[in-house]
């Protein structure tokens, strides 16, 4: 909800690309707790404690390199307009509740979809 009331263009910045790395650098195991809740929800306890450890395992690593990538690059625009690389954008997004199927919906997915109707 506080992301939604910043303005888009502090949400876009290279200081919020640096933060974001930092935050997936620091926090990154934090997506292998919320890929087993994840799914868990969607299919069941046991794929849960399976193919969710397995998905969580997969998602740290990809975590910890995005984090990475985003500290170094964070003076550029890449991608452009500073967009997250990833879904949810911070670790602790796994946690919000309203995610639908496995994903924060975004603003500016939102947005998309409705242009689309």
């Amino acid at each position: 909800m506080l992301v939604g009331s910043i303005p888009a263009s502090a949400r876009d910045s290279s200081a919020r690309k640096v933060g974001r790395g930092a935050a997936n650098l620091t926090l990154g195991v934090l997506a292998l707790p919320g890929e087993i809740i994840e799914t868990t929800r969607s299919s069941g306890i046991f794929v849960g404690a399976t193919w969710g450890f397995v998905k969580g395992v997969a998602m740290f690593v990809t975590t910890e390199v995005v984090g990475v990538w985003e500290v170094l690059t964070c003076p550029f625009e890449t991608p452009p307009g500073f967009k997250p690389i990833l879904e949810p954008e911070f670790p602790w997004g796994y946690f919000y509740e309203g995610r639908s199927a496995g994903r924060i919906t975004s603003r500016r997915a939102e947005s998309g979809s409705a242009a689309v109707r």
